[in-house]
């Protein structure tokens, strides 16, 4: 009874109460009063933490105006659960269409009270480098944290790893920020829900395993570590535990190794993307084939190598292939594109460009009916460009630049490419056609076109003034003539890229035109003043016949290229108000007068080429306030008096050019002290004296010195054998600097008597040029340690002593000139190995002894090398050498010795033999002489022997007879 009465008890207890919630619920939702008088709001609680996080931003635009009211529920980015009121999501993520509605400030702790917070955003925010706050791990219930790209700095806490209920986490960093860093990744795997992880652009360097880590993640479907500075890429992965993963991105890191194979082990991925790394390796080495879920792949800007034609027979295996983009851009993938190309037929983006794929364009990619994006830029194909291309009726881009075409492109091809909006062709076979009529009406609109080598002139073509959409127009080297055409200039204010260089346009430009971004009219004809394009942001006109004053009033300038022109007058001082400019070149115009000294303003100013002008006076100091001067070059004027002591805060500068003119004064030691990112040093033809500073050879960077034409005196620094410069392959940053993206500087190096100018391979060019000055002493032995020097010239100077015989260590020296200086001694035959020696020049010295001619000395067979040396002998030279070459010698070694080693025989032989011979005629007749009764033995022993001898030859007489009386008879 008891028990029963216990159940009834516990029944009544539950059910009643539930019961009169549904009651009560019910009535609520049949009489809207009532409901009014049940609405939940949030607590006091959560609202008064709301309002302690908002105190501590800043909020520049009012964004949270909003958060007034008791209702916290109804604030801007507030979201509550609506079954219990609890404030659950925060988003206040920047707006980014409005760059203005960005927060700051700090993140208070009182959002710790928001104990039921399972959504925060914060990201594109600006709060200006301050730490992530660790107390974000402790909010436990947080299953989405966004905090990327909000300007974040320092460590990245380890306590988020206690967010075990995580499923999305993006801490991802500006790109080039690199504010953002961790020491370990550890605290990761304390996050077994991960489905969305991103770190892009967080400094990853120091997380040793991190792939070992990431892989604890099972349930991952997305990861992003891009531009982290991870540089260890595993190439295998035991336990692979990435069973869901669909997309990974690991672009912009400093892996070197070859394509891993556990990540084409994952068949669930749909996105790869290991763009702009250093990985090569073949890429036929993974079994693309059974990938059939891949939507997008890009290996981009890197080493690959191999057969592209394997690679897309294997990715066209899946009957129901649903490859959209593939971009292989920028690699070294040979071989041709296979007809297989057609079976992807979901393909949207095929870019190709920069490698090495010859052959032509399969017949079979008109059947890519979804197809946007073609990209065959920069390869080695040729053939003709198939009537099928012209079926591509989604085409969009079709980037046919730079390669050997062959046929004719002509209009009807692309009569069918109605969506086209970007299109260049060239080729570099002159046989290739574009047959397009002066007067065709296009089916396309375009927004940028590129034409290049070829000869559309001279005429500009009247069909290109349809296309009242471009906003880039490229066409360089077309052979086109007289003045550009006012449709042209209509286009102005929407054109951004406007190339018409290397033709022989002529006229006058318009001085009054709205070009917002890029204008190259560069080696043309055109002529009269340079004109006035306020909004213009880079402006290339080398290379023309422009005259007048340098302009002054173009303030957006980024880039201004004048140089090869007739400008005249002197440098306004007005250039130092041109805030934005990043590259200068005035050189080679008729300026003169002093170089000005308001430099201060242009904070951002990296190249300055004042060369090949009259400008005169002294170098102003103030030229080094500029924070990032990488390139100064001041050759070919007139300027004087020594190097200002403030010419040494210029300590970003990779190439000084001071060539002549004339300066003097010693060589300053802070050149090697305070310059130490200076890669090219070229002071060549000036008054400089006093003697080479050892400080110079600090200058770890430096691969071309050019100090000839002075009046340096003493001896060479042995030094210069420690400059590591010389001894490095240098290569190429995938990402270059801002300069180089913009403008390309040259610089005039002297190599085999000529002056070359180099730009893009400058960094290749390895020369040391002392010549023409007042050095003595000995050529130091240390200088054959460079071992990648390309050219050194040390002649006309007062060097003496021999050539060290380690020279055949400089095996890439190409050029070599010790001519007219006090050289003796042999020439080294170690100089036989150097076969890249192809200019020498050892003349006028006291060289001695036979010229070596074996190996490279048979291709130097011009006399005027070796004359001005009496006592050298042999070929190419009349005179003859009375001992064997050094070539003979060096051949005949091994007769010689075996020739002296027999006659030390002979000799031994002969002497014993003699030495024998005495000793026995005394050792037997001697004892005789002295010793009586020996005599008489030793006289009746030969009586015996000559009786047997006689009796011996008589017997063997008869015996000889009868043999000789039988055979008769």
């Amino acid at each position: 009874m008891t028990c029963w009465s216990t159940i009834l008890r516990l029944v009544i207890f539950v059910f009643i109460p539930l019961f009169s919630k549904f009651l009560l619920v019910g009535a609520i939702s049949n009489n809207s009063s009532v409901a009014s008088s049940f609405k939940l709001r949030c607590t006091e609680f959560e609202r008064g933490a709301l309002l302690g996080f908002k105190e501590g931003l800043t909020d520049p635009s009012g964004r949270l105006s909003s958060w007034v009211g008791e209702d916290c529920c109804k604030w801007m980015g507030v979201g509550c659960s609506k079954r219990t009121g609890n404030v659950v999501k925060l988003d206040l993520r920047m707006d980014v269409y409005d760059f203005s509605s960005y927060l700051g400030g700090k993140i208070s702790p009182s959002l710790l009270h928001l104990k039921f917070l399972k959504y925060m955003d914060l990201s594109g925010n600006d709060f200006q480098g301050i730490p992530i706050p660790e107390f974000i791990g402790s909010l436990k219930k947080l299953r989405y944290l966004n905090l990327s790209q909000a300007s974040f700095g320092g460590m990245i806490p380890p306590h988020l790893g206690n967010l075990s209920n995580l499923h999305y986490l993006d801490v991802s960093a500006y790109f080039f920020s690199g504010n953002s860093w961790v020491s370990e990744l550890n605290w990761i795997s304390g996050l077994p829900s991960l489905k969305y992880l991103n770190m892009d652009s967080v400094n990853l360097r120091n997380a040793t395993g991190w792939l070992q880590t990431v892989n604890r993640l099972s349930s991952l479907l997305e990861l992003h570590l891009s531009n982290c500075g991870l540089q260890n890429l595993p190439h295998s992965l035991p336990n692979l535990n990435f069973t869901s993963l669909s997309v990974i991105d690991l672009s912009s890191n400093g892996f070197n190794s070859s394509l891993p194979g556990w990540l084409f082990n994952i068949s669930t991925l749909v996105d790869i993307n290991l763009s702009i790394n250093k990985l090569g390796g073949p890429v036929g080495n993974v079994a693309w084939g059974s990938h059939c879920n891949l939507q997008n792949v890009d290996l981009s800007v890197n080493s690959i190598v191999g057969d592209i034609g394997k690679l897309l027979i294997d990715l066209s295996g899946c009957s129901n292939s649903s490859l959209e983009k593939l971009n292989l851009m920028s690699n070294q993938l040979s071989g041709q594109l296979p007809s297989s190309l057609g079976r992807l037929k979901n393909l949207r983006s095929f870019l190709i460009n920069e490698n090495l794929i010859s052959g032509p364009i399969p017949q079979s990619v008109g059947r890519l009916s979804f197809l946007k994006e073609l990209d065959l830029s920069f390869n080695k194909m040729n053939g003709s460009i198939p009537e099928s291309v012209g079926k591509l009726t989604e085409l969009t881009s079709l980037q046919l630049y730079q390669n050997s075409w062959k046929g004719v492109l002509s209009q009807n091809f692309l009569q069918g490419l109605t969506k086209l909006t970007q299109f260049s062709i060239s080729s570099l076979d002159k046989s290739f056609v574009f047959d397009v009529r002066h007067e065709w009406l296009p089916p396309f609109s375009l927004e940028s076109i590129k034409i290049s080598n070829y000869p559309l002139g001279p005429a500009f073509p009247a069909w290109l003034g349809t296309q009242t959409q471009l906003s880039s127009i490229v066409l360089t080297n077309v052979s086109l003539s007289g003045i550009i055409p006012d449709w042209l200039w209509q286009l102005s204010p929407q054109i951004e890229t406007l190339d018409l260089s290397h033709n022989q346009i002529g006229g006058v430009l318009p001085n009054s035109l709205e070009f917002p971004y890029t204008v190259d009219l560069s080696f043309n004809c055109l002529e009269g003043l340079v004109p006035l394009w306020p909004n213009v942001r880079f402006l290339y006109l080398k290379n023309n016949s422009f005259s007048g004053p340098v302009p002054s009033n173009m303030s957006s300038l980024l880039v201004l290229d004048l140089s090869e022109n007739f400008l005249k007058g002197t440098i306004p001082a007005s250039m130092g108000k041109l805030r934005d400019l990043v590259a200068l070149d005035l050189s080679k115009n008729h300026l003169y007068g002093k170089i000005p000294h308001h430099w201060d303003d242009l904070s951002v100013l990296s190249s300055i080429d004042l060369s090949h002008n009259n400008l005169s006076g002294t170098i102003p100091g103030t030229i080094c306030s500029l924070p990032w001067l990488e390139w100064l070059k001041l050759s070919n004027n007139n300027l004087s008096g020594k190097l200002s002591l403030p010419l040494r805060n210029c300590t970003s500068l990779e190439t000084l050019d001071l060539g002549d003119n004339k300066l003097s004064g010693s060589m300053p030691e802070w050149i090697g002290e305070s310059l130490s990112s200076l890669s090219q040093l070229r002071m060549r033809a000036n008054m400089f004296s006093g003697k080479i500073p050892e400080q110079i050879c600090r200058l770890a960077k430096l691969h071309i010195l050019d100090l000839a034409q002075n009046n340096l005196s003493g001896a060479i620094p042995p030094c210069l054998g420690n400059l590591s410069g010389f001894n490095s392959v240098n290569s190429y940053n995938l990402l270059p600097s801002a300069l180089r993206l913009y403008y390309t500087p040259q610089l005039d190096v002297t190599v085999k008597g000529r002056q070359l100018e180099y730009t893009l391979t400058l960094e290749l060019v390895k020369t040391i040029d002392l010549s023409s000055n007042n050095l003595n002493g000995q050529i130091p032995k240390e200088i054959t340690n460079l071992s990648r020097l390309g050219s050194l010239n040390l002649s006309r100077n007062q060097l003496t002593g021999n050539i060290p015989e380690g020279i055949g260590g400089l095996r890439h020296l190409e050029t070599l000139d010790l001519s007219s200086n006090h050289l003796s001694g042999p020439i080294p035959p170690s100089m036989s190995s150097m076969t890249f020696l192809n200019h020498l020049n050892l003349s006028y010295n006291n060289f001695s002894g036979p010229i070596p001619s074996t190996n490279q000395f048979q291709t130097l067979n011009d006399p005027s090398i070796y004359e001005g040396n009496p006592e050298l002998c042999g070929a190419p030279l009349s005179a003859e050498c009375t001992t064997p070459n050094d070539g003979d010698v060096e051949d005949n070694d091994d007769e010689k010795k075996g020739k002296n080693e027999d006659e030390i025989d002979k000799l031994w032989f002969f002497l014993s033999m003699g030495f024998g011979f005495v000793v026995g005629f005394w050792a037997i007749f001697g004892s005789l002489i002295i010793k009586k009764s020996w005599r008489h033995a030793y006289f009746r022993f030969l009586d015996k022997a000559e009786d047997w001898i006689v009796v011996l030859f008589a017997i063997n007489v008869a015996r000889l007879r009868r043999m000789i009386e039988m055979r008769r008879s």
